[in-house]
């Protein structure tokens, strides 16, 4: 059970699984990625503190200086935690957390560790958007001017989702889609565990892409909704030590 929780707006039925296993190259530093300070104190506290919010549990996928992002999260909150020992791809990633949900988990909400701005609020509206509508799948997803360095997010004709397509495997017509995925989910547990067996690795850089379950949806007749953010502040990732500039500069002016 999570600690620090406002009692009136969690979700016992829920469970939140935090991305927080990868090194983050384009940081340029041999700190993890989610170590790294924003508003003074490490990126993953925020991202923790917004789940805290909303789910009864919460899972913490660790994998690079795993030791040292257990005890930073622990002298915060009472999380548990799962180990990807090794990074093959954001599917695996959940696949590896799966077994650390509580039976009392009827839906999980995937967050990245590396998404500060996300807020309690936004959180909450989307499990409510879920859990209203029966979905079996609801995107959190952004409207974006320029949405390089992210998924893009391809609708039917009726508005309901297609699939989401990784920006390393998008054809010219698919980039210039401005509807992005921001890597926030939260999904029925039963089709999760069943829809994570069906990811194949047959992409450019041979990994099990979360993304991937979407279509799986899709395919199988499943209700897949899609929630756009009010503010697209709240869903920048940290990937750069530019963007991390840049989310400083948000922090301070407000």
């Amino acid at each position: 059970m999570v600690s620090g929780q406002d009692k009136h707006n969690v979700h016992t039925a829920v469970a939140a699984i935090v991305l927080a296993a990868g090194k983050g190259t384009r940081m340029k530093s041999e700190k993890a990625k989610v170590l790294h300070p924003v508003g003074g104190r490490p990126m993953i506290l925020h991202v923790v503190d917004a789940a805290l919010g909303v789910a009864g549990n919460i899972v913490v996928v660790v994998g690079t200086q795993a030791d040292k992002v257990k005890s930073i999260v622990l002298s915060h909150a009472t999380v548990d935690f799962a180990l990807q020992a090794e990074q093959k791809g954001t599917g695996h990633a959940v696949l590896c957390a799966m077994p650390a949900l509580p039976e009392n988990a009827d839906h999980v909400m995937i967050l990245c560790g590396d998404v500060p701005l996300i807020s309690r609020e936004t959180l909450a509206r989307l499990v409510a958007r879920h859990t209203e509508n029966g979905h079996d799948i609801t995107v959190l997803a952004a409207k974006v001017q320029n949405p390089t360095g992210y998924g893009r997010l391809k609708q039917k004709a009726d508005g309901n989702v297609a699939c989401i397509v990784e920006e390393s495997d998008a054809t010219a017509a698919e980039k210039a889609i401005t509807t992005i995925n921001t890597g926030i989910y939260i999904v029925d547990r039963l089709f999760l565990e069943t829809a994570l067996l069906q990811i194949k690795t047959n992409n450019s850089q041979s990994e099990m892409y979360l993304t991937d379950i979407v279509e799986i949806a899709v395919d199988s007749g499943r209700r897949v909704g899609l929630m756009i953010c009010r503010d697209n502040r709240e869903v920048i990732g940290i990937n750069s030590p530019k963007d991390l500039q840049s989310v400083e500069s948000l922090i301070s002016s407000q």
